[in-house]
């Protein structure tokens, strides 16, 4: 059971690590590491590409995570390392080896992970605040960084203790990811969402 947790583990990681941003824009002959951002993620994406092409994206890392989570669970491996599967997803997804290890923000995984792992966090917490921060303020990012505070703070309120450290530790790693996006903030120069590169 040990061996098929690592083994399970590390495939959750090459999962999460598929680019799924950089092999879309590569289908449009755009190298995604080179416009924009360069993120490779959906909202360079759509930045960069459109909506159709970003839709497409953020679907598929959404299900990185939570196929990542899925994966784990149907093998009956237990939810802490359901939890660990999903981890290792949006770490994947971040730090690509298909892309030198670099990767997106984490954004869309993060979600996947933690809706499979507490749907009350995903659906109920986290999707409401974000698009209900995009449509007030168009900033992504800022959308982003407060679901994600809110999905650990619902873990915090209704899941097991240590659920709630790993999303809290999601969340982190989301907020190091748009570290850059966070002074741009601050700044007040930071692109809102429809802004093309």
């Amino acid at each position: 059971m040990t061996l098929l947790a690592v083994l399970t583990v590390l495939a959750s990681y090459l999962v999460g690590s598929v680019p799924a941003a950089a092999w879309v824009a590569r289908t449009r002959g755009v190298d995604i590491r080179k416009v924009g951002s360069g993120n490779s993620g959906a909202t360079n994406v759509q930045r960069s590409l459109g909506n159709g092409p970003a839709l497409l994206v953020a679907l598929f890392d959404i299900l990185k995570g939570a196929l990542a989570v899925w994966g784990a669970a149907w093998l009956g491996l237990g939810l802490p390392v359901m939890a660990a599967c999903g981890m290792a997803a949006v770490i994947g997804h971040n730090f690509s080896p298909f892309l030198g290890f670099r990767g997106g923000k984490g954004v869309a995984t993060t979600f996947g992970t933690m809706t499979a792992l507490l749907p009350v966090a995903g659906l109920a917490f986290a999707a409401p605040i974000f698009f209900l921060t995009v449509g007030l303020t168009r900033l992504v990012s800022a959308g982003s960084l407060l679901a994600a505070a809110a999905a650990a703070l619902s873990a915090a309120l209704v899941g097991p203790p240590w659920l709630a450290l790993v999303f809290a530790a999601l969340a982190l790693l989301m907020a190091w990811q748009h570290r850059e996006n966070i002074r741009k903030l601050q700044a007040g120069t930071e692109r809102r969402f429809g802004e093309k590169v």
